[in-house]
């Protein structure tokens, strides 16, 4: 799937879009910081997992539901860094996988940077896109949290969406104020697929 067809694209009920560049930064500061407090290795995420905990944390219930996760992704990367499947073409682009309470999940990866389509811009568009499509009931979106520019922009165009047509949640390593939508804090659901637990933390600190 490229951009430029997602406005006749058969959409799921259930729609996670996510910055796979973003993402796989917060992951590697994650495991460097959590392999030193803990003193062990820390894998790579699980990246069914984290898809399912995203899914949960955007209020989806148990079920069989479909939903269709969206990887933004700069052309030159050719890999979703510090996950696990990580290839875009080979690993993640078109493939699906069940899960035993959540349902299917379809993965698409799209490249961007070329002339007038950079990440923002292809993010942007398609949560227009998807927004403006009646069968879409929710949206989790997984924005570069450290660009000011993006998140004001989406502030903008998330200002008069209806709750009660459409559920958004937007995921953030901080809270972002000022918002007509839900938030929850990324590092949860990357630490929970990388197979850390609040326990082990806890633990951890209590022991210090």
């Amino acid at each position: 799937m490229n951009v430029q067809e997602a406005q006749n694209i058969r959409w799921s009920k259930n729609i996670i879009i996510a910055d796979g560049d973003y993402i796989g930064r917060v992951a590697f500061d994650l495991i460097v910081n959590f392999e030193r407090m803990l003193n062990r290795r820390i894998p790579a995420v699980d990246f069914s997992q984290w898809a399912v905990d995203i899914a949960l944390d955007g209020r989806l219930k148990p079920g069989r539901h479909e939903t269709q996760v969206v990887l933004l992704h700069d052309r030159k990367n050719p890999k979703l860094e510090n996950f696990s499947p990580a290839d875009y073409d080979n690993e993640l682009n078109g493939q699906a996988f069940q899960d035993p309470q959540m349902g299917e999940f379809i993965i698409n990866a799209i490249p961007t940077g070329e002339e007038a389509s950079n990440k923002e811009d292809v993010l942007l568009d398609l949560l227009k896109t998807l927004l403006s499509h009646e069968e879409v009931r929710r949206i989790m979106i997984v924005p570069d949290g450290e660009d000011g520019q993006l998140l004001g922009s989406l502030r903008s165009t998330l200002r008069d969406v209806d709750d009660e047509q459409k559920h958004i949640t937007l995921f953030t390593m901080q809270p972002v104020g000022g918002g007509n939508f839900k938030q929850e804090i990324l590092g949860y659901s990357l630490l929970n697929a990388m197979g850390i637990s609040a326990s082990e933390i806890d633990n951890k600190i209590g022991n210090k």
